[in-house]
């Protein structure tokens, strides 16, 4: 066991003498050869130490392409997606017409769908993957990537979804019913085909009816036609619905209140 130890602190300590020696190398050429070395062996670090070097060394010639998607690809494998994702757009940029810009416009958008977190947080990187994907569907909307791109789309829009399905909750929970009905709304435009709907116009129902009786003199009559407005819709959509006596009794309630007013 001791002999093992001392033999893989021997490999080491080689390892890291020649890595010196490869970095203090004044020879571009014997440089790229390593770090082509490195890069296959899965010492991204190392490679992408001296890609990062040789970059700026032949910028402008024929290998600077090469090296470019090199970076690219050492900082994706090092999970480091926000660097991947800028030096893969930066490389369907700088290079359009390579036969790697197809697939480099996707890896961007792809590091971007990496970076998405789950619902309950923020969805900025979510709205970015879903316009990259998109940009990359438009320009390329033959691709063989189209089917995997269109599913991870659909992916990250339930996302989207399920946020703003908590918030407009949330604001409900928290009896902001008037930010709650607004939210709710906003979320039947943009989520026509959510699975949430029953629920979402329902509580739209029961939201405006609680932002209506809470609400004072000069705008209860509105509000309470708003509901009534918005039980119709409700009962016109989900006839059978597990809310449907919840929605009624609203309803009642709303043109009680209305005739109430009236004297």
């Amino acid at each position: 066991m001791r002999f093992i130890t001392i033999c893989g602190v021997l490999f080491l300590l080689a390892s890291c003498s020649e890595y010196s020696k490869v970095l203090k190398s004044t020879d571009v050429e014997y440089k790229y050869t390593k770090a082509v070395e490195y890069y296959e062996e899965e010492q991204y670090s190392k490679a992408l130490s001296l890609f990062d070097e040789l970059g700026t060394l032949f910028r402008g010639s024929d290998r600077s392409q090469e090296i470019h998607y090199y970076i690219a690809n050492a900082h994706f494998a090092l999970e480091d997606y926000y660097f991947a994702a800028y030096y893969y757009k930066n490389f369907t940029k700088t290079y359009p017409r390579s036969a790697r810009a197809e697939e480099a416009l996707f890896k961007s958008a792809f590091c971007s769908y990496l970076n998405s977190p789950v619902s309950n947080l923020d969805q900025s990187d979510t709205e970015i993957a879903i316009d990259e994907f998109q940009l990359f569907l438009n320009r390329y909307p033959d691709s063989e990537l189209k089917d995997s791109t269109n599913a991870m789309i659909d992916e990250l829009r339930l996302k989207l979804e399920e946020k703003a399905f908590s918030n407009s909750k949330l604001y409900y929970l928290t009896e902001d019913y008037k930010s709650a009905t607004v939210a709710l709304q906003n979320m039947l435009i943009d989520f026509p085909d959510s699975p949430h709907r029953e629920e979402i116009e329902f509580l739209v129902v029961k939201s405006s009816y609680l932002l209506a009786v809470n609400s004072v003199s000069s705008k209860k009559e509105e509000r309470l036609n708003d509901t009534i407005e918005h039980y119709h819709k409700f009962v016109d959509h989900f006839q059978d619905s597990e809310f449907i006596k919840k929605a009624e009794s609203y309803y009642a309630d709303a043109l009680r209140e209305l005739d109430r007013m009236k004297f």
